[in-house]
């Protein structure tokens, strides 16, 4: 009987410990996010999912976060980086989600699934457009690292190249998001175009 007893109390014991690590920073639900060779709508929704918890979760103490902090400026900048890198990636798996559901060009031969085609480009076009807000977040936060001053933070330094192109304009989501949009309508009107005669 007492070694039922004891037995359980281990048990209970060592499950709280493996249950007691609760996700609620912001650098914390950024580590969740991985990538695939090959993205699948899961995957990259799961990410779209971390990511998103991650802009509304608050910071992390200085001591843990994902670079050494020394005073008030750097995590004011780690900060407004932090933020622009979770949009912008948030922009990259809006991007590859739109394009599980885009059709690239519109065959001949799939007129007898022309309406399912039609409602994939439609999801498509809605899933791309949600990205333009990303990458207008990404552009604010941007900025707002912009107004602090210039200092080099180890271990985020690709943050700090990816707000240089931003700047310099040769990171510029704006146009990549465009440019699938206009593809996008070309296709669906090619799709529209098609009849029985052109099966």
């Amino acid at each position: 009987m007492k070694r039922g007893l004891v037995w359980g109390i281990l048990f209970f014991v060592i499950l709280g410990h493996v249950w007691s690590y609760k996700i609620e920073y912001a650098e914390d639900w950024y580590q969740l996010v991985h990538r695939h060779l090959y993205e699948d709508p899961d995957n990259v929704l799961e990410n779209i999912y971390y990511l998103e918890r991650a802009l509304r979760a608050d910071f992390a103490n200085p001591l843990n976060a994902i670079a050494p902090i020394k005073d008030e400026k750097e995590w004011a900048r780690y900060r407004a980086l932090f933020r622009m890198h979770v949009n912008l990636l948030l922009v990259q798996q809006t991007l590859i989600l739109g394009s599980n559901f885009d059709k690239q060009q519109a065959y001949f031969y799939n007129y007898p699934w022309k309406w399912a085609n039609l409602d994939s480009l439609n999801k498509a076009e809605a899933i791309y457009k949600k990205a333009f807000g990303y990458w207008k977040d990404a552009q604010t936060w941007s900025k707002q690292a912009t107004n602090n001053p210039p200092l080099w933070l180890d271990n985020i330094q690709y943050w700090t190249d990816e707000q240089y192109r931003m700047e310099t304009g040769e990171l510029d989501y704006q146009k990549i998001i465009q440019h699938q949009l206009d593809r996008l309508e070309s296709v669906r009107a090619a799709f529209k175009a098609m009849g029985p005669k052109t099966y």
